[in-house]
């Protein structure tokens, strides 16, 4: 099992994390949404359940349940900034079979 940062997507987040008072990393999970299953969901962590694997990156923690595990499992995690309109994460997940057409959800 592995989940890795890029080194732009560790930057970024070491930003977002130095502005929360009581976050120890980042916790990435997905849930049922869309109309191709499953949807990321990017949190803060501010604490660590019994089920929840820990990886580490680049010096970050990130946190994830075990029922996300399956699904990202090998998840590249990257930040692309255009400009400040036009950012945010870019999830490169070897696992994703389908995604629907506005690119919010995926299948496995």
């Amino acid at each position: 099992m592995n989940i890795q940062l890029t080194e732009n997507a560790a930057r970024h987040v070491k930003k977002m994390l130095a502005t929360q008072d009581r976050a120890i990393g980042l916790r990435l999970g997905t849930k049922k949404s869309g109309c191709t299953g499953f949807a990321y969901v990017v949190d803060y962590a501010e604490n660590v359940a019994d089920n929840d694997q820990i990886f580490e990156s680049r010096g970050i923690k990130l946190i994830v349940d075990q029922e996300s595990l399956p699904m990202l499992d090998g998840l590249e995690l990257d930040f692309t900034s255009n400009n400040l309109l036009n950012q945010g994460f870019e999830f490169n997940n070897p696992n994703v079979k389908d995604t629907c057409g506005c690119g919010e959800s995926f299948n496995v």
